[in-house]
C-alpha cells in the first residue's frame, strides 16, 4: 500500500476514533498530498515525493514548537509536539549522530576537502546520500565539525 493510501486510511479511523490531534495532523499531509498532486494534474503522489511532503511539515511542525517555546507559548507548542509525534510515524527511521558522521568523514575524504570553505563540496554529495536519513541541520553541524578539525 503507498504511503499516501495508508495516510489515507489513518484518517478515517482517525475519524471514527474521534482522535483530533491526530486528525489536524493527518490533514495538514493530505491537504500538501493535494496541493502536490494539483501541480501537475496527477491523481497521487509518489511515496518518494509522500516522504518529502511529510518532512517538509515535521520540520514546520519542529520550527513552529520552538519559536512557541521561546515566547512562552507552551500550550501552542505542546500542540505542535503532538502532531509532530503523528506525522513522524510515517518517515524512515533517523540515522544517529554517530552513523551520520561516518558517512561524513567518508564524503570529506573522497571530494577531498580541507577547511571549513570546503563545506559546499561535502553537503551535495551528502544532502543526496542522507536525504529523508538525518536531518540537515546535523549534517550541517557535522560537516562543520570535521572541516574545522
Amino acid at each position: 500500500m503507498s504511503l499516501q493510501n495508508t495516510i489515507s486510511d489513518d484518517l478515517k479511523k482517525a475519524m471514527i476514533a474521534k482522535e483530533k490531534d491526530k486528525l489536524s495532523a493527518l490533514r495538514a499531509v493530505k491537504a500538501a498530498f493535494i496541493v502536490e498532486m494539483a501541480k501537475d494534474g496527477s491523481d497521487s503522489v509518489s511515496d518518494d515525493m509522500s516522504e518529502k511532503i511529510i518532512a517538509k511539515l515535521v520540520k514546520q511542525r519542529k520550527e513552529s514548537a520552538s519559536i512557541f517555546s521561546e515566547q512562552g507559548r507552551d500550550d501552542l507548542a505542546k500542540d505542535e509536539i503532538i502532531q509532530l509525534e503523528y506525522l513522524e510515524v510515517y518517515l524512515p527511521e533517523q540515522m544517529g549522530e554517530e552513523e551520520v558522521r561516518k558517512i561524513v568523514q567518508e564524503v570529506i575524504s573522497q571530494v577531498g576537502a580541507s577547511s571549513p570553505s570546503d563545506m559546499g563540496k561535502c553537503m551535495g554529495p551528502l544532502m543526496g546520500r542522507l536525504n529523508g536519513k538525518a536531518d540537515g541541520k546535523l549534517i550541517s553541524q557535522l560537516v562543520k565539525e570535521e572541516l574545522s578539525k
